[in-house]
This record gives C-alpha cells, structure tokens and sequence, in this order.
C-alpha cells in the first residue's frame, strides 16, 4: 500500500495521476474464514481493521449487502462529541474521541476532523439543571464541557438567536470545544483501505441469508447470495438491520428500528462555526466544508426498515432551525435523505457475545453511532479475538435487560444524537 503524502502527490501530477492503487482489493470470496463481520459501515471495517492491526487477525472477510458505507455511514449528520451523562457512556464515546484526534494519521488518510466544537442548548430551568449536571458528571469522568451564558454561546457562534422574545429562548448552553464533525465517507474508505492492506476482504453485494450453527450450537458460517462462506466466529454490525440478521441464529434482540433524517440546504459561505444542537425543540445544526447547512431530525414515530420518512418532521426541524437562526429562513434545502436506525430500550448500545459461541453484535446505536465508530471498532474487534469484552464495553451487555442494570441515556438526556 503506497504511502499518501505530499511528495506522492507531487509525483502522481508529473505522470498524470495514473500510478495511483486501487484503495482495497475485491476479490472472490474464499471457502472460509477466521473472522466474518456481517455489514460494511464504519464499525464493522474498523473492527476488521483493528483484528488484524492489534491481534494480528487476518483471515477475515467484512461482507455487504450492496456497496461499502452506502448503510449509516453515509446517511449521518457526522456529529462527534463524548459529553454524556453515564460513566459507561462517557467511557465508550470519549475513547472514540481520542481515536478520532489521531485517527488520518493512523490510516494515512484524511478522515477530515474538525474539533469545531459542539453546543447543546438549554431553553428552560429543566434543561439548566440538565445540562449543568451533564458539564459536573463530565467533568469528574475527565471529559471536557463548560457552561456558558447566551452571551457567550452567541459569542461562539454568531448567528444564534438569544432574544428573550423567541418562543424557546437561549438561557444558556454548554461546550464540548474537542467535539466537531469528520467526513462521513472518508471514514468507510480510510479503514477498507487500511483493512484491505493488512489482507482483510472486503466483498460487497454480497448479502447473508441465513447463519449456520453445528450440532453444538456454535456458528459455522454464513449462507450468503455468492453461496456459503465458513467462519470460525461472526461479528454483527448490520444496524437497523440486525433483528434480521441475528434472527437467522435464533437470537432475539431487544431493538427497534426507525427512520432518521437529515437534509442539507444550498451551499453558502461559512456562517455557522460549530455544531449547534437543541433536544428542546429537537433539531441540530452544523455546516459542512462545502458550505451546506447540515440538518438533523429527530427519529420518526413508526417502526420502518425504509431509508425514507414522513415530510411533516422535516418541516418541524426546519421549523425550530429558523427560530434558533432567523437569518437561515430565506434558505433552501438541497436534498434529504433517511436511514434506519436500531434502538435499545435504554438507548445504549449493545457491543456483546451472544448466547450463540462464536456469534458476536454490535448494534443499539440508535441516532449516536458515527461518532462512537473508532472507539466502537476499536473494542468489538478486542471482544472477537478474545472471546471476552474489553473494560470499556463489559457494560454494554445482552444480559442488562435480564438484570437491569441499564444505562439510561434516553431518561438523562431526552435524546441520543
């Protein structure tokens, strides 16, 4: 795998740009495998990456459906931030964030992190106290997030409105200053490219119909539209789509899956230098390297495996996006799009092994899971070579809706973007 670097691009403009490699391999799928992972998104390449950069795990296949990132990974508002509420939530999603800082370097690819910053909005007494909680127990797990006064957040972000008049004014905010945004796309190809180099493969169109279990219960491998692959274990990265998949061996999963959506105006010159976020009136905002406004919706209010949704809560985003930033009412919107996104009953995630030996799943992100993708990777990968969870994800168990022991980020925050 050639180096990117500036000198490499220097030589690839004098012939043309015509040395350049292709950034993986796709080859035929071979009769078996060490490791499967089940779904091409972030977290699955990444697992596949870590298994073999970590644990020297090779023999390892990532398949796909249809084509690489064309699930979740591509469909987000690409939001990173680690300031919640829990000890286990800010465990997980602050190594996700550490990974971030570095992670073009570790790929030599440039995934476009911007630590731009994220503010959430506090527009009542209710949300002060919320959100004040939220900057103290942060600041106890050593994640950084302060308190600012309207002033100061229209200070940092200029084109907020902080009129008394409106009909949820700003009484204040917090910041996440190393929260921001990372391209979405850049992600996927960074860890298939990394993953690829190190002798992963990466087959695309290539959908699992069925998972195989011998006579003891474990998994043998996957039943799949290019016929049957052997695996020694099988990981489940498939987002809203795993209830079906996990269905296949038998297991039940305590999800549900919604669509999500987003939409993007008209490109403009930078105006909005951060993300901006509000659970009150439910809508959240930053501006892409483009120039677009980048808008994200809260979930709609059906179960639906379609990667579309109803018009009416894109008109309530757009909505509380022209009240929090009267100057944007003029504006028009580009395109909107949807994915589907899986829930847990305490909106967490699940990062487990299952009751099935050698089948293991990632999923539960609900509408938070891009930002988590490094740290989520990092640790399922840990998970599969082990056989057992890694500290940061043991919480994340199958097993806490048995006990209750749960991690109720949805009661904490109202939200889980």
């Amino acid at each position: 795998m050639k180096k990117y670097s500036l000198f490499a691009i220097a030589r690839e403009a004098m012939r043309g740009h015509r040395g350049w490699e292709k950034q993986w391999v796709s080859p035929e799928p071979k009769a078996g495998y060490d490791v499967i992972i089940i779904g091409a998104g972030g977290h699955g390449l990444g697992a596949a990456y870590y298994l073999a950069k970590e644990h020297g795990i090779t023999n390892v296949a990532v398949l796909e459906k249809g084509w690489l990132g064309g699930g979740n990974t591509g469909r987000n508002t690409t939001i990173i931030r680690s300031n919640y509420l829990y000890d286990e939530s800010a465990g997980i999603y602050d190594h996700a964030l550490k990974l971030w800082d570095g992670l073009s370097q570790d790929l030599n690819y440039n995934v476009m992190f911007s630590p731009r910053g994220v503010m959430m909005l506090a527009h009542n007494v209710g949300d002060i106290q919320s959100l004040k909680r939220h900057v103290h127990a942060n600041r106890l797990n050593g994640v950084d997030n302060e308190w600012l006064t309207p002033e100061q957040a229209k200070e940092f972000c200029p084109p907020l409105n902080i009129s008394r008049n409106a009909r949820y004014p700003v009484m204040g905010a917090t910041l996440q200053r190393r929260g921001g945004t990372a391209r979405h796309d850049a992600v996927a190809w960074g860890y298939a490219r990394g993953a690829s180099a190190r002798g992963v493969d990466i087959i695309q169109n290539c959908e699992v119909t069925g998972i195989r279990r011998g006579p003891d219960g474990a998994v043998t491998g996957v039943e799949t539209s290019r016929g049957f692959i052997g695996a020694k274990k099988i990981g489940v990265v498939a987002a809203g789509n795993t209830s079906v998949v996990m269905s296949m061996a038998d297991v039940r999963m305590p999800l549900e899956s919604y669509p999500l959506q987003a939409l993007v105006s008209e490109p403009i010159k930078p105006v909005v230098p951060c993300v901006v976020m509000s659970n009150t009136v439910h809508a959240y905002i930053s501006q892409s390297d483009k120039g677009e406004l980048v808008i994200g919706a809260g979930t709609d209010q059906y179960y639906s495996y379609s990667q579309a949704g109803a018009l009416h809560n894109l008109e309530h985003t757009v909505d509380a996006i022209c009240e929090m930033f009267p100057i944007f009412t003029r504006m028009k919107m580009l395109r909107s799009w949807g994915g589907v996104v899986d829930v847990t009953p305490d909106r967490s995630p699940i990062l487990a092994k299952t009751p099935v030996p050698g089948l293991y799943v990632n999923c539960g992100w609900g509408t938070g899971g891009f930002k988590a993708t490094p740290g989520s990777a990092h640790v399922f990968a840990h998970t599969i070579a082990r056989d057992e969870p890694h500290p940061i994800n043991a919480p994340f168990s199958l097993e806490r809706f048995r006990t209750g022991r749960l991690i109720d980020e949805a009661a904490a925050a109202a939200v889980a973007h």
